[in-house]
């Protein structure tokens, strides 16, 4: 039996954690939004939301092409791929903050009164979930800048392709990144159904 790199096993633990960091916070705001009394429906849901959601499931199918461009010896492609996954978690963290305003002008403060606290949860679990993605992406970009270099070079990128650790880096950050975009479609039909 093959042992799991502890890199891997790392990422794993990791995962379980965030998932548990995420549940007790769902769990919270769904007790404050049950004792807080007020109607489901109230507010409108912001539709930045809903576009951020779309983009970051777009991302998902991005990222999901790297290992195959990578497997195919191909980095010119694998750095567009890695570099449009990147753009589109740009595109998503910025779409998130237009949904915080959002909120905001449909009277779900940040910060108020405790009969506002399920609306400062949303806040708080989708900032907390752009933090995690932000993390991601630092690891993307830097995954990035590495294609970017060896591709210039016939012997830098026949290194870079017969390198089981890369093969391994970009594996590991893709199911980083589909972890995440799952996490805020789950986020996303919670908000979506409490709010």
């Amino acid at each position: 039996m093959e042992r799991m790199p502890p890199l891997q096993v790392a990422l794993y633990l990791a995962l379980v954690a965030i998932t548990v960091m995420f549940l007790m916070l769902v769990v919270a705001y769904a007790t404050a939004r049950i004792r807080s009394g007020v109607p489901t429906g109230l507010h409108p849901f912001p539709r930045y939301f809903s576009l951020s959601t779309i983009v970051l499931v777009i991302s998902s199918y991005t990222i999901g092409q790297a290992l195959r461009l990578y497997e195919h010896d191909d980095l010119a492609s694998l750095g567009r791929c890695l570099g449009a996954t990147l753009l589109l978690g740009c595109i998503f963290s910025g779409l998130q903050v237009l949904g915080w305003r959002e909120l905001m002008t449909h009277g779900v403060p940040f910060r108020g009164e405790a009969s506002s606290s399920s609306g400062q949860f949303i806040y708080l679990i989708s900032a907390l979930h752009v933090a995690h993605l932000l993390g991601g992406m630092v690891l993307l970009l830097a995954l990035l800048l590495q294609v970017l270099h060896a591709d210039r070079d016939a012997v830098r990128s026949l290194v870079f392709i017969r390198n089981p650790y890369h093969r391994r880096q970009i594996k590991l950050l893709g199911t980083y990144w589909h972890f995440v975009d799952v996490l805020w479609v789950v986020l996303f039909a919670v908000f979506l159904f409490l709010f």
